[in-house]
């Protein structure tokens, strides 16, 4: 009895040890690529740089994306609607994202094509892409559009949290507000024209934060794939940032990709709750960052990661990420999901994944669920790549 319990266990330690250099391998050939990430106006928050350490300060750093195998990254411009001057806002983080580049030339360049992506992965260098989110960041200008296409960025996130003129986000599409106080949902015609001009210099439309009725129309009126850059399951987590079904399957019959968010709030439809908790305990901190200069939503993230106990007792398990992830799989297919962590853009993601370093995490996880490596790396980064190569014909 006790030699065959000796010999299951060392067949259980050998077991564990196969499956842990199969993740490896696994992930390190494959081109993992991240739709998302908020560094360049989180280090305009934080005063950092992507090219310095940041462990412990950061989601993200140069050298940690190694770390992570992370090979293709789209870094998200980003501000809120209370910025003056989005457009030129959204220019001087593109002209951080083109700096960095500069300064390290050996591990990172900006690609604007499928080809210079798979050249840059080929040499081992980041590939980094630019996607800007949030229409109002264009001014209502189709010229600031095309602009914003020559300097870089491959996608535009139709609207943020607020709408624009012209697209009504999930945010106003589902407040509470009397019908009259908010102007039709969707698309106006200057909304169509931006869709169309899009699809003409094959840049990708990201439906993230988009109202139903925004969604829909982009749906009607594009004639190439669309994404969701950093968007969750609405059935398991019922949040106005998650996709719902019939969503998800419309963006499959479009040919596009979900790529989903690894925010706490957008995976576990008990974190909310829990973080409006932490963050009444210390609005007083919130407030007073706030006042200081800061934008509101990383005031409170300062927060949340200065009290990073408390926040580390509410995260969820990374298991639910996969969830998430299976859900899309099981409705639609495999060929419809990726990756939009949302780092350096959330204060809390899965309890495992503290930063891009622990992106293989995910590799094993998928292992363990039963995915194959070819599917295993379609969700990492082929998927994304056939719809960026879809949009630039």
């Amino acid at each position: 009895m006790i030699t065959r319990l000796f010999f299951l266990v060392i067949i259980l330690i050998i077991s564990s040890g196969a499956v842990g250099q199969k993740y490896k391998r696994i992930h390190r050939k494959a081109v993992l690529i991240d739709t998302h990430n908020d560094f360049p106006s989180a280090s305009i928050e934080k005063k950092v740089s992507f090219d310095d350490n940041l462990l412990g300060k950061t989601h993200s750093d140069l050298v940690r994306m190694r770390t992570g195998g992370v090979d293709v990254q789209v870094f998200s411009i980003f501000c809120g609607p209370e910025q003056q001057q989005p457009y030129a806002f959204a220019n001087r983080q593109i002209d951080s994202v083109h700096e960095w580049a500069r300064r390290a030339p050996n591990r990172m360049v900006i690609v604007r094509t499928p080809a210079e992506l798979r050249k840059a992965v080929r040499e081992k260098r980041l590939a980094s892409m630019i996607g800007v989110e949030g229409g109002h960041m264009i001014e209502d200008k189709i010229d600031n559009l095309d602009n914003l296409y020559a300097r870089g960025a491959r996608y535009l996130t139709l609207t943020w949290n607020n709408s624009t003129s012209w697209a009504t986000s999930a945010a106003d599409e589902t407040s509470p507000q009397p019908a009259d106080s908010v102007r039709k949902k969707g698309l106006t015609d200057l909304g169509i024209k931006i869709v169309e001009r899009m699809n003409e210099l094959g840049m990708l439309i990201d439906v993230s934060h988009s109202g139903e009725q925004t969604f829909w129309d982009v749906i009607k009126y594009t004639k190439k794939p669309v994404i969701a850059s950093h968007s969750s399951v609405w059935a398991l987590c019922p949040h106005r940032r998650n996709l719902k079904d019939d969503q998800i399957k419309a963006i499959a019959e479009n040919g596009g990709v979900i790529h989903v968010n690894f925010y706490a709030g957008f995976i576990d439809s008990t974190y909310d709750r829990k973080s409006q908790l932490i963050r009444r305990k210390h609005k007083p901190e919130i407030d007073s960052l706030i006042a200081n200069g800061s934008q509101p939503d990383y005031a409170r993230f300062i927060i949340m990661e200065k009290y990073k106990e408390e926040t580390d007792a509410i995260k969820p398990p990374l298991s639910l990420l996969i969830d998430h992830i299976d859900y899309i799989v099981k409705l639609v297919g495999v060929d419809y999901v990726g990756l939009g962590s949302d780092f350096d853009g959330i204060e809390a993601g899965p309890k495992e994944l503290n930063g891009v370093q622990d992106f293989p995490l995910i590799t094993k996880a998928l292992l363990e669920r039963g995915y194959s490596k070819k599917d295993i790396k379609k969700i990492l980064g082929e998927n994304f790549f056939r719809v960026f190569k879809a949009n630039q014909l």
